[in-house]
This record gives C-alpha cells, structure tokens and sequence, in this order.
C-alpha cells in the first residue's frame, strides 16, 4: 500500500479587540514574523476547541468564537510544509494579553497598522477578514 501524505490541519484565530483592531502575536520560532494566534489540531480534538486553546496558549486570552470564516489550504502557505487552516473570528471573554507557549510578543494591530514581516499568509487572512467586516461573507464566495 502507498504511503498518504496528507496535508497536516491547523486553525488561526482572529480575536478582534477595541476599536477595529486584531491580535497578533509575534512567533519566536521559525518562520518568524507576526503572525494569528493558531497552530495545530491535536487528536481527538475538534477545530472548535483548538482554537480556543491556541487563543488561550498564545495570548492568555480566553475567547469565544463568532464565527469560522474561511479554511485556507495553498500547498506554500506554510514554508515547513502543507497545511490547511480554519480561520475563526473571536471575541475576547476573559483573560490578560500575555505572549505564552511559542510566542515572544502579543500586540493589538489596527488595519492600517498592521505589521512586518508576516509570517505564513496571515497578511492575505487579514485582508480577506477586514474585507469581510466592510463587506460580508461574498468575499469568501470568490476565492480562489
């Protein structure tokens, strides 16, 4: 039987705060950048639940999900290897900003203040999000 490599999934979570602006965390490891708080789904676990605990890890933020936006799955989004990515929307519910597990910074960016470099396609979900917030969910409808 051949061996499947499958692409490995991830969720990205956008946590919206103050007036239009989003939390970034800014990655110590490689590829570095700032970047969504995020990372890898563990067995047994749903994309729900590792989204919040991505937030909570990341940021030492406790959120609640607004809603899922958009999956992301272009085979170079992530330079160590493919993964596909399920961005939600969220809402802090508790907590203080703290940089935790592989994060060495957490800031809140406006859109027209976001920062560089970005890591993986972050800067591409941010667009899309900030577009999303002007204009609905038909930006997602014309996707590649």
């Amino acid at each position: 039987m051949k061996e499947r490599k499958n692409p490995f999934p991830t969720v990205d979570v956008i946590i919206e705060s103050g007036d239009n602006g989003v939390v970034l965390i800014e990655r110590k490891n490689p590829p570095y950048g700032w970047a969504l708080p995020g990372g890898f789904v563990d067995t047994g676990e749903t994309l729900e639940d590792a989204a919040r605990r991505e937030a909570r890890e990341e940021t030492g933020l406790d959120v609640r999900l607004r809603t899922q936006l958009h999956a992301y799955s272009g085979p170079q989004r992530d330079p160590r290897f493919h993964t596909i990515t399920v961005v939600f929307a969220a809402e802090v519910s508790g907590g203080a900003p703290r940089a935790g597990d592989d994060a060495k910074g957490v800031k809140v960016f406006s859109e027209d203040k976001l920062p560089s470099p970005m890591a993986f396609d972050h800067g591409e979900i941010l667009r899309d999000y900030f577009r999303w917030k002007r204009e609905g969910f038909g930006v997602f409808a014309t996707k590649r």
